[in-house]
């Protein structure tokens, strides 16, 4: 019994001295397994974990006892006992509550390995023994079985199949081969979770990279080779996609700072056929595979973390798509990147930026943002003045050429313009707003340092004025330029449709109409005669067209007087940017009423005089300049009742026959709102109107 009292106490060193002997005595038993472990695992496991049932009770056949002592609990919990209760004490309670791995069960375990906490009562803290699991890899102590088959999980996943830490690749067979864009990746079975891989690939950023590779298309077709980077590979596939369509156009860089990840790049390149080139501190000869015997299939691998890599080297590609934010490593992104570049950057941290953390994107964005109607386009506006600030500290200035919100990221595409003026100019665009939370209108606030009086004056709405208390909130700091820029759209869907990239096809069309605030219209993918040259930021883009090949036959001086002139008509036409943020057709929609199809109502705004077109951002949103009253005046007239009895058809006519054009007040539409509800089933609500209405506004 004295030997029982010193298992229980100090069950990891003098039980595996105890458990010597008996091994001595019997060392060709080899099928009881007791300490003996296979080649995998190296170390010596505890009583806990075993094959066979057998095996513990073994353990317990160990003592001359008569009645024989559990094994894994302590006396105070389990008392000896004969050999037929002991064996349904085991099974019962060790067993059937075990977790299997390659073979061997991790039983429960009652013994003092796991320290608990005391109780109140000063001699009862052996009363309460904590159960726990012990791991076969690591030695860990788990309370839940639950939490221990997701610590084994982890442990597969990330290919450490040994004890003491020992990290070994996964075996090739549990790797799964995924096919995205002609381009094949290695992954293993649950790449889908980042953080319980190495090599996360999720299948629901398809979209994402296409838009990401577009824009990478159009600039490798302004100057080549252009030099791209990676800077969070995972498994390469948007690098490898990059190297395998563009060819020569680009030399590609993939960098992470994971080893596993980097091993499982360098055997993607080897699956595409592509040629590896190490990195500089390692070792300096290359890899060939296949007929990959030119430059313009080889890939740099780098294993680094991703701002040192872009602090050592230049490029003119970069691209960040880390786990969550990308804001710590935006300066190191502008620093070194080239004039006229292009840096885009994946946000994933959708919690904050969706204002459903508010103090995060305070904390990381520096910005405070509230729920409202058109958070999505809230949220863009949030991570491009993020990276305005940071481009100006590196007196850099930008050009927002993409930025798109969806369910699962928010990816912004800006162009580097160097120098101190841009910089100035763009840090002149990032102001607060000024947002009603009454009516949802919204309104930038007025450039200049000056402190207004009345700063309710710039909203348009009179909700100051009607209702009591604060009624208006100050979000930002947030852009306030143009979101998207036309030419380089179009050229991105040109660049979709030659490379067949059939998901970021509609969505790049809805992004020209946005950009250019026009209905949707048919789409011609060849180049037509007015997209022979494009401005952007400075930049003159050219495509193949006999117009703009007669304009060099007069001489090189003359034909860059023509192009300057064409250039400022064009910025003349295309001047006009696209109203910010939008309107939610549901969200403003009248009680008691059917409102028309939103492309019939996108008709009736045109009608009016404003510029109005769909938004990527809402499927039910609208983007116009028409001011909110306006938009609910246009929406009340060409809205039907739902009760029986009442017009079926065509456009509500207002009292006194109000034009859409003119200016009408918050207040006065509101009650007008009002009087619609209050109109009974009979369908005359006159009196109601007449008494609710203003005079200045009605004729009669």
């Amino acid at each position: 019994m004295k030997s029982k009292n010193v298992d229980v106490k100090i069950p990891e060193s003098e039980l595996e001295a105890e458990d010597r002997g008996p091994e001595e005595e019997h060392p060709r038993e080899s099928d009881s397994n007791i300490l003996d472990l296979s080649s995998d695992y190296p170390r010596d496991k505890h009583i806990s974990i075993q094959r066979h049932l057998a095996d513990l009770e073994k353990l317990a056949d160990l003592r001359e006892d008569e009645r024989k002592p559990c094994p894994l609990c302590p006396e105070e919990k389990f008392k000896a006992c004969y050999s037929h209760k002991l064996h349904r004490h085991l099974q019962n309670l060790h067993w059937k509550v075990s977790v299997e791995f390659e073979g061997y069960r991790m039983c429960i375990c009652h013994l003092s390995c796991r320290p608990v906490k005391p109780n109140l009562v000063g001699d009862q803290t052996l009363s309460k023994m904590g159960a726990h699991y012990h791991c076969i890899i690591c030695s860990a102590t788990i309370a839940r079985r639950t939490d221990m088959i997701g610590h084994i999980n982890r442990h597969v996943n990330k290919g450490e199949t040994e004890s003491r830490f020992i990290t070994v690749r996964a075996p090739k067979s549990s790797y799964e081969v995924v096919k995205e864009s002609a381009t094949d990746v290695q992954v293993l079975p649950n790449h889908y979770t980042p953080q319980k891989t190495d090599s996360y690939f999720n299948p629901k950023m398809k979209l994402n990279r296409q838009l990401i590779f577009c824009a990478l298309a159009v600039l490798a077709g302004e100057r080549k080779p252009i030099e791209c980077l990676d800077a969070f590979g995972a498994t390469g596939i948007m690098g490898l996609q990059w190297a395998k369509h563009l060819r020569s156009s680009v030399k590609v860089t993939i960098n992470d700072c994971n080893e596993n990840s980097v091993t499982m790049i360098k055997e993607n390149c080897h699956l595409n056929k592509m040629k590896v080139k190490l990195n500089i501190k390692e070792e300096d000869n290359g890899e060939t595979v296949g007929n990959g015997e030119e430059n313009s299939d080889t890939i740099e691998v780098t294993k680094m973390d991703a701002n040192v890599v872009m602090h050592l080297r230049s490029f003119d590609f970069i691209h960040l798509d880390p786990f969550g934010t990308s804001v710590n490593y935006l300066d190191s992104a502008f620093r070194n990147v080239r004039n006229l570049g292009i840096v885009s950057l994946t946000s994933t941290d959708i919690s904050s930026l969706y204002a459903k953390a508010q103090h995060v994107a305070l904390r990381h964005y520096g910005c405070n943002i509230v729920r409202t109607e058109y958070y999505k386009e809230l949220a863009a506006r949030a991570v491009i003045a993020a990276v305005t600030r940071a481009a100006a500290r590196c007196n850099k200035g930008i050009e927002v050429l993409l930025a798109v919100a969806l369910e699962h990221f928010v990816l912004v595409v800006v162009r580097v313009l160097r120098g101190p003026t841009p910089a100035d100019d763009s840090a002149k665009k990032v102001r607060y707003l000024i947002h009603c939370q009454w009516c949802e209108e919204r309104v930038f606030q007025k450039e200049g340092n000056m402190v207004e009086e009345n700063p309710y004056q710039q909203l348009p709405c009179d909700c100051h004025g009607s209702m009591p208390g604060k009624t208006a909130v100050l979000l930002g700091p947030l852009w306030s330029g143009p979101l998207f820029n036309t030419g380089f759209l179009r050229r991105m869907l040109l660049e979709a449709v030659q490379y067949g990239l059939d998901e970021a096809q509609p969505l790049l069309k809805t992004l020209v109409c946005e950009a250019e605030c026009t209905a949707p219209k048919h789409f011609s993918t060849h180049s037509p005669g007015d997209e022979n040259k494009q401005e952007e930021c400075g930049v003159y883009i050219r495509t193949p067209n006999t117009s703009a090949e007669s304009y060099l036959v007069h001489g090189k001086r003359k034909s860059e007087e023509v192009l300057r002139s064409a250039a400022k008509r064009q910025r003349a036409e295309h001047s006009a940017e696209h109203p910010p943020f939008y309107y939610n057709i549901h969200r403003h929609s009248i009680k008691g009423m059917n409102m028309p199809k939103l492309n019939k109502f996108l008709n009736y705004l045109s009608e009016a005089g404003y510029r109005v077109s769909r938004t990527h951002f809402d499927p039910m949103g609208v983007r116009t300049n028409a001011p909110l009253a306006q938009f609910k005046t246009v929406l009340m007239k060409y809205s039907t009742p739902t009760y029986v009895g009442a017009q079926a058809e065509g456009p509500v006519h207002l009292p006194g026959e109000i034009q859409v054009g003119e200016d009408v007040p918050a207040a006065a539409v509101i009650k007008v709102e009002e009087a619609k509800v209050a109109e009974d089933k009979s369908g005359v609500a006159a009196a109601v109107f007449t008494e609710s209405y203003p005079t200045h506004c009605a004729a009669e």
